[in-house]
């Protein structure tokens, strides 16, 4: 991971979160609640899942020795007590907690320097169990998870009648020959 990467990914995740609650906003409340059999039921709670585990995850970064300036802001953020704590009561209300959240998590990777992606972060997890790793692998995993559940979100919502479209990172690296 290089600060260049982090800077894509939160950008892509940015974009690909705006067009996931676009879609989801195209459905009934009932809808969006309709348990899918998905790893937490919904589309509404697979969109609560990745904010919840995005704010945990930030606030671990928030204790990395570096102490980012922006993660100050995390405040705003209660830090979950489960990986299915409801953030919000609506699509409306997680949509702009998601908003707040990416706008955070784009302005935390602008502070990120290679030292800091090469350093470890010791964290606690949700059993409590510590653990010492790369921050910068750290970094990636975070990335990764709302990729993963971003794409059953957009499973659910296809299967629910509505095309997502592009979700391809591709969509989103700048072209050299153009």
């Amino acid at each position: 991971m290089t600060p260049q990467t982090a800077a894509l990914m939160a950008d892509y995740n940015r974009w690909m979160n705006e067009r996931m609650f676009d879609a989801a906003a195209t459905l009934d409340d009932m809808a969006l609640a309709a348990d899918k059999g998905a790893f937490f039921g919904s589309i509404l709670g697979t969109l609560n899942h990745i904010a919840v585990a995005d704010t945990i995850w930030l606030h671990r970064f928030a204790a990395h020795e570096a102490s980012f300036a922006s993660l100050d802001a995390l405040s705003r953020f209660a830090q979950p007590s489960s990986l299915a704590q409801p953030v919000a009561p609506d699509l409306a209300g997680l949509r702009r907690y998601r908003y707040d959240l990416d706008e955070l998590i784009r302005q935390w990777v602008a502070e990120l320097s290679p030292a800091h992606l090469a350093s470890d972060l010791t964290y606690t997890n949700m059993a409590g169990v510590a653990s010492r790793r790369n921050f910068g692998a750290l970094l990636q995993h975070f990335f990764n998870h709302q990729t993963h559940h971003r794409g059953q979100v957009s499973t659910l919502l296809f299967q629910s009648g509505v095309d997502v479209g592009v979700t391809d990172l591709l969509a989103l690296i700048p072209r050299l020959d153009a």
